[in-house]
C-alpha cells in the first residue's frame, strides 16, 4: 500500500527533488508541504500543491505516514523528533544532523516512538560510485589498495545558508557527507583514522573545499576531496588494486580498467622521459595488460523511497542504517577535530 508523504522545506532539495519524485512515485502519495517562508508557501500553492499553514498542522494530519525534512541542517533534529513524536516515519536530508550527540537523540526518538528514521543518501545511486563498488566486489583487479574520490567545481560555495556556519554550512557537510558515504559503501566502515585540511578561498566562515584521508582497519585507504575553486577537474574516481587500476575521469564517462595479466616483460625497452631515459616508467603493452571499459550500472534513485516504505511495512531493513549514519557523521566530526589540530591524523 502506498504511503502518504509530506515534505517540510520547499527549497532546492525539497521542491526541486523530493516533491517532484513523490508526485510521480509508485510507492508514495504526495500529501503536501510546509515551509517557514510565506513566499515558498505561495509558490507551492501556485503550482497546485497543498501547503500547510504550520508545521504543527502538517504533523497533526493523521493521514500522513512519513515526512521528509529538507530544511537547513541546524533544525533537522528538532523537526525529526517532533515528527516521530507525532507518529510519522522520518527521512532527513543529509547531513542527518550536526553532531553525534544530536544523532543519538534522533535515534533514541526513533526507538521510543517505534518509527523508521533514516537519512537521504541519494548519491549511493550515482553510477560512478556504483561502478567502483562493482569493480571492487567483482575482484577482477584483485584486492583494493586505495581509492581517490573528487568533486570539483569553480563557482565557490553557494551564497545561501550553506555558506553560514550556524546553519551547518560548508562543503564538508554538503558534498563531503556524500563522498564519505560512498567511500564507506565501497571500502567498508571499519575506520582506523581520519585526517583533514580545509580550503577557505571564497569563504572565510566555512570550508569551501577540503582534503580528507581515511585509513581503514583493513589497511585500505580513501582520499576524498571537494573543491569549489577548480577550473580544471581532476578524475572523479581512481582506484589502485593488487592486479590493476580503474579510473572514472568524469561522472559522465564509464569506468576504464587496466588489468595486469603478467607482471614482468621479457625485455623492457627504455623510453625517453623529459631529459632522460627510464625503464621504471615505461608504458605497458597488450602483452602484460588488458584494457576495457565497464558499462555504466543501471540505477534508480527512487529505490531509496521504495526501500524506506518497505522498511515501514517490515519487509526490508532500511538501506541507510543507524550504524552507517553514526560512522559517516563520526568521520565528519573527526575531520573537524583534525582541522582544529592542524591537519593531524586522529585515531578512533
Amino acid at each position: 500500500m502506498k504511503k502518504n508523504a509530506a515534505v517540510i522545506g520547499y527549497g532546492g532539495m525539497g521542491g526541486g527533488f523530493h516533491v517532484k519524485h513523490l508526485q510521480s512515485s509508485d510507492v508514495c502519495n504526495f500529501a503536501g508541504i510546509y515551509d517557514i517562508d510565506p513566499a515558498k508557501t505561495e509558490l507551492a500553492r501556485s503550482r497546485g500543491i497543498k501547503a500547510y499553514n504550520s508545521r504543527e498542522e502538517l504533523l497533526a494530519d493523521p493521514t500522513i505516514d512519513m515526512v521528509t525534512i529538507a530544511t537547513p541542517n541546524d533544525v533537522h533534529e528538532e523537526i525529526a523528533i517532533a515528527a516521530m513524536a507525532a507518529g510519522k516515519h522520518v527521512i532527513s536530508e543529509k547531513p542527518v544532523t550536526l553532531s553525534l550527540e544530536s544523532l543519538e537523540r534522533m535515534i533514541a526518538a526513533s526507538k521510543k516512538y517505534d518509527r523508521i528514521f533514516s537519512v537521504h543518501q541519494n548519491r549511493r545511486f550515482d553510477v560512478d560510485a556504483l561502478a567502483m563498488k562493482q569493480i571492487k566486489e567483482s575482484g577482477e583487479i584483485g584486492e583494493v589498495i586505495n581509492i581517490e574520490s573528487r568533486i570539483h567545481g569553480s563557482r565557490g560555495i553557494p551564497s545561501d545558508w550553506r555558506g553560514i556556519k550556524q546553519y551547518g554550512g560548508g562543503m564538508l557537510y554538503d558534498w563531503g557527507i556524500h563522498i564519505i558515504d560512498q567511500a564507506c559503501m565501497i571500502l567498508g566502515y571499519d575506520v582506523k583514522s581520519v585526517r583533514c585540511t580545509f580550503d577557505h578561498i571564497t569563504n572565510k566562515e566555512v570550508d569551501d573545499g577540503f582534503q580528507l584521508w581515511i585509513e581503514y582497519q583493513s589497511g585500505k585507504k580513501a582520499y576524498c576531496e571537494v573543491g569549489t575553486y577548480n577550473f580544471i577537474d581532476m578524475p572523479r574516481f581512481y582506484m589502485r588494486a593488487e592486479k590493476g587500476s580503474a579510473i572514472i575521469p568524469h561522472w559522465t564517462i564509464p569506468a576504464h580498467v587496466v588489468k595486469c595479466k603478467a607482471w614482468h616483460e621479457s625485455d623492457v625497452i627504455p623510453v625517453v622521459n623529459g631529459s632522460g631515459l627510464t625503464k621504471t616508467m615505461a608504458p605497458r603493452d597488450s602483452i602484460t595488460v588488458d584494457e576495457y571499459d565497464i558499462p555504466k550500472p543501471v540505477s534508480d534513485v527512487h529505490d531509496y523511497y521504495r526501500n524506506f516504505t518497505r522498511a515501514i511495512d517490515g519487509l526490508e531493513e532500511q538501506m541507510v542504517t543507524h550504524d552507517q549514519m553514526r560512522c559517516v557523521l563520526k568521520i565528519i566530526m573527526t575531520a573537524f577535530e583534525s582541522v582544529e589540530k592542524g591537519g593531524d591524523a586522529i585515531v578512533w
